[in-house]
């Protein structure tokens, strides 16, 4: 098991149940696929530095989590096909040494 650090970025104009699906959706896939979210961090709305899918906003969620690096390809495919997901971004969460 590894740790990761995945970023969504949500389209602004959902509401807030609709926003907490999409959440509750991906936290699924993670404990479908045998690994454990340790930390959702809501970061709000925020600007973007470009436009996508024709939005200047999104809503961006910070999810740390525990799973095997096998099963990191299936949660990405899943990504791909949500279609109220703007951009996500996983990534190998590095321990910095005090």
């Amino acid at each position: 098991m590894r740790k990761y650090e995945l970023i969504c970025v949500i389209q602004p104009d959902l509401d807030e149940a609709a926003f907490n699906g999409v959440v509750e959706k991906v936290k699924g896939w993670i404990s479908d696929s045998g690994g454990t979210v340790d930390k959702v961090d809501i970061w709000g709305r925020r600007k973007l530095a470009y436009i996508i899918k024709k939005q200047r906003e999104g809503q961006f969620v910070l999810l740390n989590m525990t799973m095997s690096p096998a099963a990191t390809s299936e949660l990405e495919r899943n990504l791909r096909f949500q279609e109220t997901l703007l951009r996500h971004m996983l990534s190998v969460a590095v321990a910095v040494a005090a």
